[in-house]
């Protein structure tokens, strides 16, 4: 495949591209607001239309219990060639608070380079250079049908949980075989330093309850005398990390997987600014976490306890002399690569247990099964196909990342048994989930790019 040929092809296409894009955009497929359900419907039919005028021979929309998906396969020309899925989502986040949109969130508008609307960096435009990528692919190949089986399978329900996306995946678990699944629901390190992701971290949520006395009681007459609740708490608490800032748990780190030391080698290439960090950590004033990790590994590899409330006793103005009844609180764990969020959230209640001192009884609860994290090894197959097409696109060293949060990823990987391969042009920058998200319309030229490149890379390397 000649590079100036599918350069040539993307760039006499790019004002198409927009004008569709912006016409996507345009429909509120807000998954979170029941009163938008039927426009995240209109949203799954008019992709299905797009990709049909694309050229997939195959194209469906497929109902869940609440909003659909949309499945679309263009089979390769030999038959024993590799199959991959395109993971991706269609459905967008709330747009409020409105007053802060400089432009109506669904009337994108071009500004210069940047494409400003609902939707334009996550995750629509990040699926629509798919579309691209594969019409240049073909055009600048000949050929009529790509390298690999394509199959697309754009979510409904990403902004809203993937609620029924588990059992989605079950129910066409034959038509999505695949060897790999791409992923292009990220972002990369910034527009002049190309990455890829290679893992997001999981997520298990906990509330603990200390009870003592029946009721409040009256300072005077029993404290010193009785357990108090809230002293149980703020112990506790202060026992889930040690010195050196590691979670106290047994067994919390036991299935982490650990960073190699290229991993590290290459996030230290990262060109990182921890003080310009800190600034927008909320201007915090000083780096802090499990020593022997940097800022960015912290981040992004490995797990952490988080005290996210803590509530008990008289709070209201004024003083109130009692040891209260009860002390409450929030603990989230961000969870490494190898943890299962089940299996910590069953460690941290057992700790709790031995934690709480004679006359406190101890509950903890646990608001469902949390979300699993996801990892890709960077010497597999998939991810070294997949940088090597980034660096074709990108004319460059392509580096790692990773990223704090997850979604249905993980899933993908178990259901479909197939590696993940995270090719993606956001920035941090975008503004996604907030007023006045964009996309750089030259980096989703090089998404487009990418992807072109990406097909030929994996249909050698996966088989």
């Amino acid at each position: 495949m000649q590079v100036n040929d599918v350069v040539a092809y993307i760039q006499a296409d790019r004002d198409r591209f927009v004008a569709d894009l912006k016409e996507w955009l345009a429909i509120p497929s807000i998954s979170g607001d029941p009163a938008h359900a039927e426009d995240v419907r209109t949203s799954a039919g008019w992709l299905a239309e797009y990709l049909r005028g694309q050229g997939f021979p195959t194209v469906e929309v497929w109902d869940t219990p609440g909003l659909p998906a949309v499945f679309a396969e263009w089979p390769a020309e030999d038959p024993d060639a590799p199959s991959v899925v395109v993971y991706g989502h269609h459905d967008v986040q709330p747009v409020e608070p409105l007053e802060e949109w400089e432009t109506d969130p669904f009337k994108p508008v071009e500004k210069g380079d940047r494409l400003i609307g609902r939707g334009a960096s996550d995750d629509k435009g990040q699926v629509f250079f798919h579309t691209l990528g594969i019409r240049a692919a073909l055009a600048a190949s000949g050929r009529q049908a790509p390298p690999v089986t394509i199959k697309l399978l754009v979510e409904g329900e990403e902004e809203s949980g993937s609620v029924h996306f588990a059992d989605l995946l079950r129910t066409h678990r034959d038509r999505l075989a695949c060897d790999a699944v791409v992923i292009s629901d990220t972002t990369m390190w910034s527009a002049d330093v190309p990455s890829m992701c290679t893992g997001m971290r999981g997520l298990a949520e906990a509330e603990v309850t200390l009870r003592g006395p029946d009721g409040d009681l009256h300072s005077g007459s029993f404290g010193g005398a009785v357990p108090n609740p809230l002293h149980a708490m703020a112990s506790l608490l202060a026992a889930l990390h040690d010195e050196d800032g590691r979670v106290a748990v047994p067994g919390f780190y036991d299935d982490v997987v650990p960073l190699t030391d290229e991993e590290r080698e290459l996030f230290a290439r990262l060109p990182f600014d921890e003080g310009e960090w800190l600034r927008t950590a909320g201007n915090s004033r000083a780096a802090h976490g499990e020593k022997g990790y940097t800022t960015l590994e912290r981040v992004w590899a490995r797990p952490t306890a988080e005290i996210n409330g803590m509530w008990g006793g008289h709070t209201g103005p004024g003083g109130k002399t009692i040891v209260p009844r009860e002390a409450h609180a929030k603990i989230s764990f961000r969870l490494a690569a190898g943890q299962d969020p089940r299996k910590v959230q069953e460690q941290f209640r057992a700790w709790v247990a031995e934690q709480a001192p004679a006359g406190v009884e101890a509950e903890v609860r646990v608001p469902g099964g949390g979300v699993r994290p996801c990892f890709s090894p960077i010497d597999s197959p998939g991810v070294k196909a997949a940088r090597r097409a980034m660096e074709r696109a990108f004319g460059g060293d392509v580096l790692f990342t990773r990223e704090g949060g997850s979604g249905p990823e993980a899933d993908l990987a178990d259901i479909l048994d197939a590696p993940l391969v995270f090719v993606a042009v956001g920035l941090d920058g975008d503004r996604i989930h907030a007023p006045n998200e964009k996309v750089e319309i030259p980096l989703l030229l090089k998404g487009a790019e990418a992807a072109a490149y990406l097909w030929e890379e994996l249909a050698t390397a996966l088989r």
